[in-house]
């Protein structure tokens, strides 16, 4: 989810079901709103546009020798694969929020298919976030009947090696909107998650970091607590969506979760906000200014640890004046931003400077 990603509800007919995630999308972004409101697959001609080390930029942590991380982009929008612009930019890796019954709800599926497929025709690794399901998000599923869809899903799509056993799992529930799992229940879906992805690559546990990062650490303290109590393999990857530090320009949370975790440190969504409410206006311009600024940033902090192996960057469809929440790379008509800019030199690609910017 964005600033918590919210889960990202597909055009469809209008069900009912699909209504209710819409609603999902307001509330999801209202519940996380104290995050911000104090702060302002190999194929590629350019191979540092995907593997890089960060050097320091302005107030950022100081870049360790050794960093080196993959940069990708995640999106629900599949016409993103065939943006010429998103080619220019030579990523290796992606990344998709799917149902955890999308295997057996056919609508769901069709999406992620769609997804999958335009992004494995680009040569993508694709990471998959489990997340709840888009007809009963109110309703957190038994271990079994998890464990059952998500190995349906594995089966269907046979290329996807790396996985999120729960997206953001630490956000918390919204009355009558979502309901989110107990630290021990994630840690539940991640051994069954393991149990049936050979040979995957299982991201443990991913987690928001907040205002105050001490509900982060004592939710991940309780998840590894029942790894060990299940006696289960510790994760040697781990999720992590900053949204707070990249956009208050801190380390603080990052180091905080650094710190708490052995292994691997996935940013798996993090990026530059360019609309976000009252707290993140976009008033002539402003909010784009702003959000370059923080993918600046973003990449030195990423940059600020060798464990820090992966960078996903949410995300590259921006919304309407409407839109209450807004981190595109492009806008509404898919015309890149001066944050695009940013990431794209970040990336060493060619032609940055040449790219019609968007002044929306």
């Amino acid at each position: 989810m964005a600033v918590s990603a919210p889960f990202h509800p597909r055009p469809s007919g209008g069900s009912g079901a699909r209504r209710a995630v819409a609603a999902l999308l307001l509330c999801g972004l209202l519940a996380v709103v104290g995050l911000v409101g104090q702060a302002q697959a190999s194929h590629s001609t350019a191979p540092s546009a995907a593997i890089h080390g960060v050097a320091p930029h302005g107030t950022a942590p100081r870049a360790h020798a050794a960093s080196i991380f993959l940069t990708g982009i995640g999106d629900e929008q599949s016409q993103m694969f065939s943006d010429p612009d998103w080619q220019r930019l030579h990523t290796k890796i992606t990344r998709y929020i799917a149902p955890y019954d999308a295997a057996v709800r056919p609508y769901s599926l069709s999406q992620a298919s769609a997804w999958i497929h335009a992004a494995e025709a680009q040569h993508q690794r694709v990471l998959v976030a489990f997340y709840h399901s888009e007809y009963t998000p109110l309703k957190m599923p038994s271990v079994a009947s998890y464990q059952r869809d998500v190995q349906r899903f594995i089966r269907l799509f046979p290329h996807v090696r790396d996985y999120q056993a729960y997206n953001e799992a630490n956000r918390g529930s919204i009355r009558g909107v979502l309901t989110s799992p107990s630290a021990s229940l994630a840690a539940q879906y991640y051994t069954s998650l393991r149990h049936v992805c050979h040979g995957c690559t299982v991201v443990g546990l991913d987690v928001l970091d907040a205002q105050s990062i001490s509900p982060t650490l004592n939710y991940i303290a309780e998840f590894k607590h029942e790894v060990a109590h299940l006696h289960a393999t510790m994760p040697s990857v781990w999720g992590l969506h900053n949204y707070s530090d990249t956009n208050r320009r801190s380390s603080s949370r990052t180091r905080a979760v650094l710190a708490a975790v052995p292994g691997q440190v996935w940013l798996t969504e993090t990026g530059g906000i360019v609309k976000f409410g009252g707290a993140f206006p976009n008033l002539h311009g402003s909010g784009l200014r702003r959000a370059a600024s923080s993918l600046s940033f973003m990449f030195s902090l990423a940059g600020s640890s060798s464990r820090i192996t992966r960078l996903y960057i949410y995300d590259w469809s921006g919304g309407t004046a409407a839109t209450r929440f807004d981190a595109g790379l492009t806008d509404v008509h898919h015309v890149p931003r001066p944050g695009y800019v940013t990431v794209c030199r970040k990336l060493h690609a060619t032609g940055c400077g040449v790219v019609r910017i968007s002044s929306h």
